[in-house]
This record gives C-alpha cells, structure tokens and sequence, in this order.
C-alpha cells in the first residue's frame, strides 16, 4: 500500500466576497483619484486639489456604497436590466453627490451649508460627476449582462456534458448487462450462492448508478462503492484473471466529485486491457492527497497503450469514455484538473485524474 500524505487544504483566510469588496473599493478609489485630477484640471478655480480630492472621493465611495447595496435587493434584482439599472442611477446619483459633499463637510470639520453651488465651476462639477455616474452604471451593467451570458454558457455546456454521460451510460451497460445475465445464467445451476452474490452486487451497482444520474455531484466514499461492486461482478465473471484493490483513505472519504467520474476508466482498463489479455491480472484504484488537491490512479496490468489510435468498434466507447472524463473536469474545475494516461512497465497502463481541492 503506498504511503499517503495527509490532506492538504488551502482555504483564505479572508472570504471571497471581502476579497471583492476589496477589489472594488480599490478600483473605485483609483478613478476618483483620476476624476478629480481631471476636474481639477477642467475647472482649477473650483478648489484646492486637496480639498478637491477628499470632496470628489467621499461622492464616489457613496455612490458606489449606494449601487452596492441597492444591488442586493431582491425584487430590484428580479427587474429587467434596462428599468433595474435605471432605477438604480436615479437614487445612487442624488443618494452620491448629497451624501458625499455631507461625508467630506464632516472630515474636513467644516459646518453644513450649501452642497450645490450656482457659479459656472460648481456647475461643471455637478456635470462631471453625472456623466462620471453614467460611465460607472454603465460599466456596471455591462458586466452583469457578462457575468449573466457567463454563466448561460457554463450551464449549457454542463447539460452537454451530462448529456454525454448519459449516452456513454447507455453504450457501456448493456455490453456489461449482457455479459453479467449470460453469466448469471449459467451460474444459477451451477453455483447458486455465488449466483446470489452476483445479483447483490448487480443491485448495487445499478442503484448507484440510478443515483448518479441524478446528482450533479458525489462522494469518493460513494464512487468507490460502486467501483467495488462493479468490480465485484466483473470478478466473477472472470474469475481467477481477474483480482483487484480499492485504497481510499479515511480522510478523502467525503471529497465531492462529479459522479461517474472513474466508472468509465476502469471500464477501460478491463475491458480493453484485461479482457482481451491472456492469464492473469488485476486493476488497482488508489487515491491520495497532494499539494492542493487529490490524485486517483487507475493502474491495470493488461495489453497497455495501443500504438495506433482507436478507429472504431468498441474501441469509439474507450475514447468516448476518456474524453466525456476531460470535458466533465473541465466543466467543473477548468484548468485546475487533469487526466493523464501513461504506460506502465512491463506491461498495463496508469490512468491519473487530479482534482484541486
């Protein structure tokens, strides 16, 4: 048994959605250091820079308080874009420029008077700042619309993959059906207990499997008890040409995963590594915890890599099998997750699935 590291998870310390208020608060701190350079440069008998930045900085922070907390309103965000975002500038604009000449009026220890000047300056202030306004509502509501077709094409290219699954389901169980009630068959006379364990097995493989079909996600703890039966049944079916081992830590058990996920590679390993192989061999199903993520291995000792790539046949399954596994891990994880093949010597092949944690 190899030796595992102990699991290794890397959470922040501050949660995602401080880290984004961070990097908003930055960003609107940035262009209303901009802003009020430029107006600054625009009307230069309007304030000092100094004043002008703390004056132009507090009306930006409001707002963009403002369009922040509006933003968390439900019925607001139920509305359509163009009425949501125009509701929105109608109160962060006035809530902005009021509030912010009373924010500053209150840092700079000055009393309360007129916010809004009449002179041509103040004016050219109050029209800086609205169309300042517009850009951020804008900018804002292009990248909701961005966020919102983001995540319109996650979710469709999710169901194209759970799609695939299921179709790659619907080609690899029958010929494993199959093979299983010929076997069963014959056992039914011969060998009624071993018969008997058969059919458990076949039930728990297909009641999981059942399972999968409708869950977007599983455990490693579940996986491998599918994995188990489903090569519980195989190695009846093949008897002594057949042995295998299952190593889940204790620690890895409740690791969520997209389920199915190993089904199709051990598939693979028997079907095209052991099956078609002369003696004895055996398949192996090992994970473990590295840096950032889990690792699991599917080693077989069977026939190994072809040298030739897969035409067609039963041999379209074993590609369709490896690649519904790549395009599942990138509909999940993205570039974070890999699968990899690589020959094992003498003979047999290593299939590596790395998941981040």
């Amino acid at each position: 048994m190899q030796p595992t590291a102990p699991v290794i998870r890397v959470d922040s310390p501050i949660p995602a959605r401080w880290l984004g208020a961070a990097r908003l608060t930055a960003g609107a701190f940035l262009l209303c250091a901009i802003a009020a350079a430029l107006l600054f440069w625009a009307a230069p008998a309007l304030e000092t820079p100094a004043r002008l930045f703390v004056f132009v900085e507090c009306v930006g922070m409001v707002f963009v308080a403002c369009v922040a907390v509006l933003g968390r309103f439900g019925r607001l965000r139920r509305m359509q874009a163009l009425p949501r975002w125009l509701l929105t500038g109608a109160i962060a604009i006035p809530t902005g420029y009021f509030g912010g000449h009373l924010v500053a009026l209150l840092i700079l220890d000055e009393p309360i008077g007129r916010v809004v000047g009449h002179d041509s300056d103040y004016m050219v202030a109050f029209a800086f700042g609205l169309v300042l306004a517009m850009f951020v509502l804008y900018a804002a509501a292009t990248r909701d619309q961005l966020a919102k077709e983001a995540v319109a094409r996650s979710d469709a290219q999710r169901l194209a993959t759970e799609s695939e699954l299921r179709l790659l389901r619907a080609q690899l169980e029958p010929h494993m059906l199959f093979n299983t009630l010929a076997t069963l068959r014959s056992l039914v006379d011969e060998n009624p207990r071993q018969a008997e364990r058969m059919i458990d097995q076949l039930i728990v493989y297909l009641r999981s499997t059942h399972a999968a079909s409708r869950d977007e996600v599983t455990t490693l703890q579940s996986e491998f008890a599918q994995l188990r039966a489903y090569l519980d049944i195989m190695s009846l079916r093949m008897g002594p040409r057949l042995a295998y081992r299952l190593d889940l830590p204790a620690e890895l058990e409740r690791i969520a995963i997209p389920p199915m996920l190993l089904q199709p590679l051990v598939e693979n390993a028997i079907r095209h590594g052991l099956e078609p192989k002369l003696g004895a061999g055996g398949v192996e199903v090992l994970a473990r915890s590295i840096e950032g993520g889990i690792e699991v291995a599917v080693d077989d000792s069977g026939l190994g890599l072809s040298p030739h790539p897969p035409a067609s046949g039963s041999d379209e399954v074993c590609g369709a099998g490896l690649k519904n596994v790549r395009d599942r891990l990138q509909t999940r994880y993205g570039l974070r997750a890999s699968l990899s093949l690589q020959a094992r010597a003498p003979c047999g092949v290593r299939a590596v699935v790395r998941i981040p944690s």
